[in-house]
């Protein structure tokens, strides 16, 4: 494998986390809930993990500014917009499946 700097590492890691929130973004079909029971997380997972990125940067970003990153608009438009009720086998994958992480 070709020696990376730490500036390529980060640089391709930065491309690489904006093609899967495009990718996301792009892909309102797909429910968090189904993202949680296949992959253990979801959007708002990775609008927690950007947080708590700055968080440790000592930058402070609210909770709703990172989703907005990840969602592309504010939450609860969404949510309105593309989010579905759960069905009962979703529920219960969910039970089965649901991440230890808060």
């Amino acid at each position: 494998m070709t020696e990376l700097s730490k500036e390529q590492q980060t640089e391709f890691e930065a491309a690489a986390f904006r093609r899967l929130v495009q990718h996301l973004r792009e892909r309102t079909d797909v429910q968090n809930i189904d993202l949680m029971n296949l992959a253990g997380f979801c959007r708002n997972c990775l609008s927690n993990w950007y947080r708590d990125a700055a968080t440790e940067a000592g930058v402070d970003i609210s909770k709703d500014a990172s989703r907005e990153i990840v969602y592309g608009m504010p939450y609860e438009e969404w949510k309105n917009l593309h989010q579905a009720e759960a069905d009962g086998a979703q529920k219960a994958a969910f039970e089965v499946n649901k991440p230890a992480h808060g």
